[in-house]
């Protein structure tokens, strides 16, 4: 059987979104969790998993930039897949009935939660750790004149024997990660179980320009608007060579394949390198309010 890697340990939202796309595989794989992201990722690359989704933007916080730095770090690894996911956190304790006087999460949920906690826990103590599902164990082993409450998905208060505050914490209902399903280069997407599989809906293009030259990413760009290619997102990263090089990701629009590919090659003859990382379909969770089963961008 196939392997899918994730962030562990269970009970994350990675967790989570792990077992809904393994839920519409057509072949489900064994599920494995990875201490970090970067471990699952090179889990993948050394061919100890299959495959890893691992998350790469969360709509209040932005980028997961250890994903990006390890997809353009090697051409070893492709994209086959995006999902989703609707981020739901909720606030729970052991001893409920005890006052809250620090609040353990993850640092992007305590962050995503702000306003909530400013107006209902405002004299708590936040405390940052590995993950929410690390958050809803160290809840678990406090004692109840510690008053510790983590903010967790309900799954890891499940796992912990925790009871819930407050559903539904988030600052906002859209809040949403994307995850990319990442494998070894030469792997086709997985098949889904669909009567019709989604089309490609994204191209990722990963490149370094001359950042020294004036105009360089105008002229890059400019290849893509001339053909008509919707640029779906760009994001720009350290090389980590030397200070001051930049590479840059682009996500594209896959609907003309001729357009498109004329584009990345014109990209490449004015990039210093540039690497595809493939094209994919998109998966929006049932779980994230107004979703369809896919997108449409």
């Amino acid at each position: 059987m196939d392997t899918l890697g994730f962030l562990g340990p269970l009970g994350t939202h990675s967790e989570a979104a792990a077992l809904h796309l393994n839920g519409l595989l057509d072949e489900p794989r064994e599920l494995c969790a990875y201490p970090t992201i970067f471990q699952a990722l090179l889990a993948v690359e050394e061919g100890q998993a299959d495959g890893a989704l691992v998350p790469v933007e969360n709509s209040l916080e932005g980028s997961v930039n250890i994903t990006l730095d390890a997809l353009s770090a090697g051409d070893a690894l492709t994209v086959t897949l995006e999902l989703i996911w609707g981020v739901r956190n909720e606030l729970m304790m052991k001893y409920p009935k005890e006052r809250v006087r620090r609040i353990i999460s993850h640092a992007q949920p305590l962050s995503q939660c702000r306003d909530y906690l400013k107006a209902h826990h405002a004299t708590a103590d936040l405390v940052a750790v590995s993950s929410t599902a690390e958050a809803a164990r160290l809840v678990a082993e406090s004692r109840p004149e510690d008053g510790c409450a983590a903010i967790c998905t309900a799954r890891a208060g499940e796992l912990y024997g925790l009871y819930a505050l407050a559903q539904d914490v988030q600052d906002t209902m859209a809040n949403c990660t994307r995850f990319f399903l990442v494998e070894r280069a030469g792997r086709s997407a997985p098949a889904l179980r669909f009567a019709e599989e989604p089309a490609p809906e994204k191209l990722l293009v990963i490149s370094q320009i001359d950042g020294k030259r004036a105009g360089s990413l105008c002229e890059v760009l400019q290849e893509f608007a001339v053909r008509g290619v919707n640029m779906l997102r760009i994001e720009s990263r350290p090389a980590r060579t030397k200070l001051g090089a930049y590479t840059f990701f682009f996500e594209l629009e896959a609907d003309a394949a001729e357009p498109l590919a004329a584009s990345v090659e014109a990209v490449r003859e004015k990039s210093i390198w540039l690497r595809t990382l493939g094209t994919f379909p998109v998966l929006t969770a049932a779980n994230l309010k107004g979703a369809s089963l896919w997108s449409s961008l």
